[in-house]
C-alpha cells in the first residue's frame, strides 16, 4: 500500500521499510542541540573550578566533549536504524527503539485524526513526520518521523480514504 523502497536492510523486523536515510542527520542535529547545554555548564564549571582550586585546564571540559562527541556521531546512526513501519492490512505498524523496542500497530478504523508536521531542522531535510491519533488515553497518538513529505502526505490520504469508507 505505501511506496516501496530499495534501500538496506537494518536491524528491523522483516517486512518494514525504514525511514529515510537522511532522518539520521535530523537525529544528529538534534542530539547536538541537546548536548550544547551540557557543554556550556561543563565549560563554566570548569573554568571555576579552575579559579578555586586551581584545576588542570581540560580536565572536565576534555571527557564531556569526548562524551558529547561520541553521542552526536555514533547514536543518531543506530537509532535511525531501528525505526521501521508497514501499512498493510488496513493498519499502520510502527517499530521503533534502540534499547526498548516498541511494536505498535493501529488499525485504520480506530484512527480519528492524522497530522503531517515538519520542524525547522526536518525541513531542512524535506522530511516530515506523521502523527496518527486514534481513541482512547494509552499509545493513543503514535508518530512516524523521517519520512518524506511527499510519503508521508500520501500515507495520510491513503489513511484518510480507509477511514472516509468506514464511515459510509
Amino acid at each position: 500500500m505505501f511506496a516501496q523502497r530499495d534501500e538496506p536492510v537494518s536491524a528491523l523486523a522483516v517486512g518494514l521499510h525504514p525511514v529515510e536515510p537522511s532522518y539520521a542527520h535530523v537525529i544528529r542535529i538534534m542530539t547536538a542541540f541537546v548536548m550544547l547545554p551540557l557543554l556550556v555548564g561543563a565549560g563554566v564549571l570548569e573554568f571555576v573550578l579552575q579559579r578555586k582550586i586551581g584545576m588542570q585546564p581540560g580536565a572536565l571540559l576534555a571527557p564531556v566533549i569526548a562524551l558529547a562527541a561520541f553521542i552526536i556521531v555514533f547514536l543518531p546512526q543506530r537509532k535511525w536504524k531501528r525505526w521501521g513501519y508497514s501499512g498493510v492490512d488496513e493498519q499502520l505498524r510502527v517499530a521503533r527503539g534502540w534499547l526498548v523496542r516498541t511494536d505498535t500497530i493501529v488499525p485504520f478504523k480506530r484512527i480519528q485524526h492524522i497530522d503531517v508536521a515538519q520542524g525547522p531542522v526536518e525541513r531542512v531535510f524535506g522530511l516530515a513526520s506523521l502523527t496518527v491519533h486514534t481513541a482512547g488515553t494509552h499509545n493513543s497518538i503514535v508518530t512516524l518521523p523521517g519520512l518524506t513529505r511527499d510519503d508521508a502526505e500520501a500515507m495520510r490520504d491513503t489513511m484518510r480514504l480507509h477511514i472516509r469508507r468506514e464511515a459510509e
